[in-house]
C-alpha cells in the first residue's frame, strides 16, 4: 500500500514544459517532471502523436514530425493524472513554393491595370508563409520592354496590376520570391477597329462591299474571325449581313436599292457610310 500511494503521489505531480511555438517541420523536445511512465498525446490540424514517454524526462520530435500550421492540444495521461498544454506550430520562414494566378489569360492591347497578378507563398510543407514578404513582379512585353513591381506580401499574398502592351504577342509574367519564381503566359490582342472604312462596287445586279484592312489604333492587325456588320437602309426596309475578318478584310455582295444607305460596324465601333444612288 505503501508503495502505490508514493507511485500514485508521482504521477499526480507529473507536469509539462512546452515551447510556445515550433516552426513547422522543425525538431523539438518536451519536458515532464515526475516519475514512472506515462503517454503524451498531440493533436492538431490533420495530425495527431503519441508517444509513451519516461517521465522526469524529455521527449525528443525529430525534423518533420509536426508539419500543419495550427494550435495544438498536449496532454500527457499518467495513470489517473492528466496535465494539458498548447503549442502553436507556426510556417517555416522560407518561402518553397508558389502558387501564382494571372488574369485575364488573353486581353486587349493598351489597357491599364487590365492585368492582374496575385501569388500566394507557401513554405515546405505547404503552410501559408504569413510573416511580410518581399515579391518581384515583373512583365515582359512582345515589344521588349517590360515593368516591374516590388510588392510586400502580407499573410501570405501579394497582389499587382499591369498594363498591357501596345503591341499585340505574348507576354511573360513572373513573380518571385528568394529566387523562387513561377511564371504565366498572357496574350495580347489587338483592340477593336480604328478607322474602320469600306468601299462599295458595283456588281451586276448587286453590290459588292469590301473593308480596307481593319487595323486597332495602334496599328495592329484585327484578327481574323472578327464580325464585321454590313446594314443597307432603303424605303423604309433594313437588312444586315454579318461577315468575318478574313486576311485582314470583309468583304460581301448585298443587292442594290437605289437611295439605298449603307453603313458598317464592328461592335460600337462606326464605320463610314455610304449612299447608293446607281
Amino acid at each position: 500500500m505503501v508503495l502505490a500511494s508514493l507511485s500514485l503521489a508521482s504521477a499526480q505531480d507529473s507536469r509539462m514544459s512546452l515551447p510556445t511555438t515550433v516552426g513547422a517541420g522543425s525538431a523539438f523536445s518536451i519536458h515532464s517532471t515526475g516519475s514512472g511512465k506515462a503517454v503524451l498525446y498531440i493533436v492538431g490540424p490533420g495530425q495527431a502523436l503519441r508517444r509513451d514517454v519516461q517521465l522526469g524526462e524529455s521527449t525528443y520530435f525529430p525534423v518533420g514530425s509536426l508539419y500543419n500550421a495550427g494550435h495544438y492540444l498536449v496532454i500527457l495521461v499518467a495513470g489517473s493524472s492528466t496535465d494539458n498544454g498548447w503549442v502553436d506550430v507556426v510556417p517555416a520562414n522560407t518561402p518553397a513554393n508558389l502558387s501564382f494566378l494571372a488574369k485575364p489569360s488573353r486581353l486587349p492591347i493598351g489597357l491599364h491595370n487590365g492585368i492582374s497578378g496575385t501569388v500566394y507563398i507557401f513554405d515546405v510543407y505547404h503552410n501559408l508563409i504569413t510573416k511580410p514578404t518581399p515579391v518581384s513582379f515583373k512583365l515582359s512585353n512582345p515589344s521588349g520592354s517590360a515593368q516591374q513591381r516590388a510588392v510586400t506580401a502580407h499573410e501570405g499574398v501579394a497582389t499587382t496590376e499591369m498594363d498591357s502592351s501596345e503591341k499585340e504577342g505574348f507576354a511573360k509574367f513572373e513573380a518571385q520570391v528568394d529566387g523562387i519564381s513561377s511564371t504565366r503566359v498572357v496574350e495580347q490582342v489587338p483592340g477593336s477597329p480604328c478607322g474602320l472604312t469600306m468601299i462599295a462596287r458595283p456588281s451586276g445586279k448587286g453590290i459588292q462591299l469590301a473593308t480596307n484592312p481593319v487595323r486597332d489604333c495602334s496599328g495592329n492587325a484585327v484578327p481574323d474571325g472578327t464580325i464585321i456588320t454590313f446594314t443597307e437602309s432603303y424605303d423604309g426596309a433594313q437588312s444586315t449581313a454579318d461577315v468575318p475578318l478574313k486576311h485582314g478584310v470583309a468583304q460581301v455582295e448585298i443587292p442594290a436599292h437605289p437611295g439605298a444607305t449603307i453603313t458598317v460596324a464592328s461592335g460600337v465601333v462606326l464605320g463610314n457610310e455610304i449612299h447608293w444612288q446607281k
